[in-house]
């Protein structure tokens, strides 16, 4: 894993490996609060806003030292 940088504008809050080559990350956007969902399965993946029970993006309060949870 690589270091994290506090200036970075992305940062992982989790990560889950499902085995062979699959697995979750959950990246947080510092900027706007934005959770996405990151899936991966070998040399593909895919990206989408992670979404509550009522459709509307997961946004999390972003204090300026944030770093990770």
């Amino acid at each position: 894993m690589k270091k994290r940088n506090k200036n970075n504008r992305f940062v992982v809050v989790s990560e889950e490996s499902t085995g062979f080559g699959r697995g979750f990350t959950i990246l947080l956007d510092r900027e706007t609060g934005v959770n996405y969902l990151y899936y991966q399965s070998g040399y593909g993946g895919g990206l989408t806003p992670l979404l509550d029970n009522q459709g509307r993006p997961v946004v999390t309060t972003v204090h300026s030292d944030f770093q990770q949870y």
